[in-house]
């Protein structure tokens, strides 16, 4: 079903009305907490008298409305699988889940995994891939990606009742730095940039992500959500923080209020629709 043509505008007091009780949580990079922090902001909006709680943690944040037994929590988490520092180095095993106990009990969930898969160099955060008792110094992170995600997929159809909880993939989020993608080669990045990509074509190539993800959640036996924001997130290269972030260029993550609100907009037209 295609959820753009019916999206509703958000009410965050009528969803939590609705979902009165109700835990999501969204587990995944930075990209997730994105998603996580624009939901956040868009509830606090809807109620700003509230009584809210927050806790932050190293690793997890959580937002409570106690008024409506509601709550939001960001759980870092970017590969879903374990990395482990070991004598070796710093070793991604793709078959272990071993934080998973931490999902249960949650009654929507919210994963993400992609870009941190694609890092390579000094941003890339482990020195080799695990699997069984075999070790491998390099391998194609694509098909790493892929064995990645069907160990959570696994995960997923082994333990969770699809009548007590809804599962969400965050899919693909775009990534503006070089202008050529876009068909301005003499843009470096998306600094300065100010208007979203006219028409819903992006002549940039797609991203190698997308067919492991669907192809994942096609073999899958419970039922997950594809939150498919790859061409909605392409279009807007207006949309990040760009040189205002940290003293950095940023044209991975998005501003809040922005992009992430539409990503929230449609999650909670599914959730009306469901």
């Amino acid at each position: 079903m295609n959820y753009f043509g019916l999206m509703h505008r958000f009410n965050g007091e009528d969803l939590m009305q609705k979902l009165r009780g109700k835990s999501f949580m969204f587990v995944g990079d930075s990209l997730s907490n994105n998603q996580w922090q624009s939901l956040a902001c868009m509830l606090h909006a809807a109620v700003p008298n509230s009584n809210y709680t927050f806790d932050r943690t190293r690793n997890r944040s959580v937002l409570s409305f106690p008024e409506f037994e509601f709550t939001v929590t960001f759980l870092k988490n970017g590969f879903l699988v374990d990395l482990v520092v070991e004598e070796a180095g710093r070793v991604l095993k793709l078959d272990s889940l071993s934080r998973s106990y931490q999902w249960k009990g949650v009654d929507f969930l919210i994963f993400n995994s992609y870009h941190w898969w694609i890092h390579t160099g000094s941003l890339q955060t482990w020195d080799y891939f695990q699997v069984g008792d075999k070790i491998y110094k390099e391998t194609d992170h694509m098909e790493a990606y892929k064995i990645a995600l069907t160990t959570w997929g696994n995960w997923i159809d082994s333990n969770i009742d699809p009548a007590m909880t809804k599962v969400f993939f965050q899919g693909i989020s775009a990534v503006h730095y070089h202008g050529k993608d876009w068909n301005e080669p003499m843009v470096q990045d998306c600094s300065g940039q100010t208007k979203p990509i006219e028409g819903s074509n992006y002549p940039g190539d797609r991203y190698p992500g997308e067919a492991v993800v669907k192809n994942v959640l096609s073999n899958m036996t419970k039922s997950v959500y594809l939150l498919d924001i790859a061409l909605l997130t392409q279009l807007r290269k207006d949309g990040h923080p760009s040189r205002y972030a940290n003293g950095e260029t940023d044209c991975s993550h998005w501003c809040v209020a922005g992009v992430p609100d539409a990503w929230n907009e449609l999650l909670y037209t599914i959730l009306l629709q469901k």
